[in-house]
């Protein structure tokens, strides 16, 4: 069967070439700007463009989906920029009143910075009665450090909280520790793995679980939140020698809810994190029903970061084409929106 635990797969994972590194960094903006410069960018025409969609009777959406889908959050952020001082208008609050549904909401989520749509997706995650802590999860444990932050800002900035205290106040026990741990974006980012380290933090791992979890999770936020994807990964597979157990096994026989699926997702994350998104993409349109908001989230999110891994690794492990799924899973000017993105 396919094991999570070799190091050799083709796609190198993000925590490798994340931040500074030059590979990652050069494809990533490679890809924005030749998204761009084949047709040359210039914000003002693309404003005047996106004003002729929406006025008069009818919407031309075909322009708009052209417009949003060919250009970079930041250059978006620039036609907004100039919509606003031309027209004297929001481009958010046009849009908002000239689309409808799945449609829309893509629209608007592809106007926010990636940072601020994931801080309105937490605001809406915990405010209210209830909490979505699926969202929290989701969100908190699968980003950087860099990301973590700029979250944290955007937050603070939109709704003028902390981010920290809300999730504080949102949830409990361990699960708000692990939460908490995460959000000091504190991981390591050093590229070496240190092979002692991973055999002592195994070992921590197995005291702690050993038969009583629940008693010392310490460790677990310890190694989980701290420890970089490399280094984690070494600690998993000196796990595996040491116990003859899969990480993932221990952590499902041993925890539950939503504790369970924070822990799994950050070891899913560390293994792979490319192909978590893939599975989530998946789970998402697999069987009877499509859950829309998932592939907006993850799509939005991902596309000048990974989506193009993302889209590789899905092919790999599903034999079919991420593009071809969702254009059979949804329809209309939704559809191709999304399949416009995936390109």
């Amino acid at each position: 069967g396919f094991s999570l635990w070799h190091d050799d797969s083709p796609f190198p994972l993000l925590e490798e070439t994340q931040g500074s590194h030059p590979r990652e960094e050069e494809m990533g903006n490679r890809h924005a700007k030749e998204r761009s410069h084949h047709h040359g960018f210039d914000a003002d025409r693309d404003a005047k463009k996106l004003y002729k969609a929406c006025k008069g009777m009818g919407t031309d959406e075909a322009a708009i989906i052209e417009v949003l889908s060919s250009r970079t959050s930041e250059e978006r952020q620039q036609i907004k920029q100039k919509y606003k001082e031309k027209y004297g208008k929001d481009l958010e609050e046009v849009l908002n009143s000239e689309l409808s549904g799945n449609f829309k909401k893509t629209a608007l989520a592809l106007l926010d910075r990636p940072n601020e749509y994931a801080a309105r997706q937490l605001q809406k995650a915990m405010k209210g009665v209830g909490t979505d802590e699926a969202m929290l999860i989701e969100i908190l444990c699968t980003r950087s450090n860099k990301e973590i932050v700029a979250i944290k800002e955007a937050y603070q900035r939109l709704f003028g909280r902390s981010l920290e205290s809300d999730v504080k106040e949102d949830t409990s026990g361990n699960l708000r520790k692990i939460l908490v741990s995460l959000l000091q974006a504190s991981r390591d980012e050093e590229d070496t793995v240190d092979k002692e380290l991973a055999g002592q933090d195994a070992k921590d791992l197995y005291d702690a679980g050993e038969g009583r979890w629940g008693t010392d999770e310490l460790a677990f936020n310890e190694v989980l939140a701290k420890r970089s994807y490399k280094q984690l990964r070494a600690t998993f597979q000196a796990y595996q020698i040491l116990i003859g157990k899969d990480m993932e096994e221990t952590i499902e026989e041993e925890t539950s809810g939503d504790l369970k699926k924070a822990y799994l997702t950050i070891v899913r994350c560390a293994q792979d994190l490319e192909g978590y998104f893939a599975d989530l993409l998946y789970k998402a349109m697999k069987g009877m029903g499509t859950d829309e908001e998932t592939l907006i989230r993850i799509i939005v999110t991902r596309a000048e970061v990974d989506l193009q891994g993302i889209k590789a690794k899905f092919q790999e492990k599903y034999q079919k084409s991420l593009s071809d799924m969702v254009h059979s899973d949804t329809s209309g000017d939704f559809r191709k929106l999304l399949v416009a993105l995936l390109h």
